[in-house]
């Protein structure tokens, strides 16, 4: 079986939610599978850390995808191109992107439907895209993966999608974020707060994480508390991050959120490891994975009540409505103040971490390729 993948998403030193779904899945499924062909059709020159196994053959297909204009030529004209050159029996898209142009059967695999229900919190002709072609998208695909019952139920909702074309094919989480030993949460918490404990937030800036809103909930509380933490703000910029600096800048107390830019894996583990707490609070999520990672690593987790949350969370998070902001300060004020409740959360989210797997999720997204290639 030829399969062709798009791994335009596959860039050094840029992997992000989706990035990492591609990166963790398709290095174990082309490993295990010897006896079929995949096609990693690549956008940009490609890092070789990238071509996992034997079986993987590089095309690099310009343009790169910057831009909507340049998405609809590449999906459109250059993929369908690829794909009869190498008689792909089926492309598999793992950001959900598919083209309109080719008979050959498709596997998208949409991690949610954000752009539907929040589309001011992107540029207007990203927001167009999404909206206008991700329902023909969803209705060409031979089947659809997703990352979450929630996500299957939305699209079910939103697109009139039958149920039985969908597959749940839940995140799983990088075995590098461990616990990490007293010295060095010392060592870290000592280069980027002076010493102080602080609450982490992990991802892009970006409106939906609702960013503003989680730093006037911390100035609340550091207003009204002698509580001397910081927060640590781990991710780079995407997109409108105005709102972001002007509410950063009205703060009582600005210097003491540190905004640390994008960070490697091991960096990123080092920070999450000595946090006090993740405090993650999006408007809307399609799975949640640093909610996942902070469990594993040890750290209790502050997180939204809504979308795809409290299904990935379980019992073990600390739940908050991301609409309020005196609710989310007050989640971190009664983390602070109770070392039993944050004992609770770190035991179990040690136990509901194990649940996801990146073993597993390779295993099922296999499955729904083999569902999909079945397909009449």
């Amino acid at each position: 079986m030829v399969i062709a993948v798009n791994t335009r998403l596959l860039q050094q030193g840029k992997l992000e939610g989706t990035g990492w779904f591609l990166y963790e899945t398709l290095q174990r499924i082309t490993r295990h599978h010897p006896e079929h062909r995949f096609i990693f059709i690549f956008d940009r020159p490609y890092d070789p850390e990238f071509i996992f196994s034997d079986n993987i053959t590089p095309v690099v297909v310009p343009p790169p995808t910057r831009h909507p204009l340049l998405w609809h030529v590449w999906f459109q004209w250059q993929v369908p191109r690829v794909l009869r050159k190498y008689r792909a029996d089926l492309f598999l898209s793992p950001d959900g992107y598919l083209s309109l142009n080719t008979p050959v059967k498709q596997l998208a695999v949409i991690h949610d439907l954000n752009f539907v229900h929040r589309p001011q919190d992107l540029p207007w002709l990203t927001a167009w895209y999404y909206n206008y072609f991700f329902p023909k998208f969803a209705r060409r695909a031979t089947r659809i993966a997703t990352v979450s019952s929630y996500s299957k139920e939305d699209l079910v909702r939103s697109y009139h999608i039958d149920r039985d074309k969908i597959d749940v094919v839940y995140n799983g989480v990088n075995t590098l974020y461990t616990p990490t030993a007293k010295e060095e949460q010392l060592a870290t918490r000592k280069t980027y707060t002076e010493g102080k404990p602080y609450f982490l937030y992990i991802g892009s800036l970006h409106p939906r994480k609702n960013i503003p809103g989680m730093l006037r909930a911390f100035d609340a509380i550091r207003k009204r508390t002698d509580k001397d933490f910081k927060l640590v703000i781990a991710g780079g910029e995407m997109f409108k991050t105005g709102s972001i600096r002007k509410t950063h800048k009205a703060m009582h107390d600005p210097d003491e959120v540190v905004f640390t830019g994008r960070l490697t894996t091991e960096e990123l583990h080092q920070v999450l490891g000595a946090a006090f707490s993740l405090i993650f609070v999006p408007y809307f999520e399609g799975f949640g994975l640093p909610v996942v990672e902070a469990m594993r690593a040890g750290v209790p987790v502050i997180c939204s009540n809504t979308s795809s949350l409290p299904e990935v969370g379980g019992d073990a998070v600390l739940y908050v409505n991301p609409f309020n902001e005196k609710e989310i300060a007050e989640g971190m004020e009664r983390l602070a103040d109770d070392p039993e409740l944050r004992y609770r959360l770190i035991e179990k989210g040690t136990i509901r971490q194990q649940q996801f797997s990146w073993d597993q999720t390779a295993e099922r997204l296999w499955e729904s390729i083999r569902a999909c290639v079945s397909e009449s």
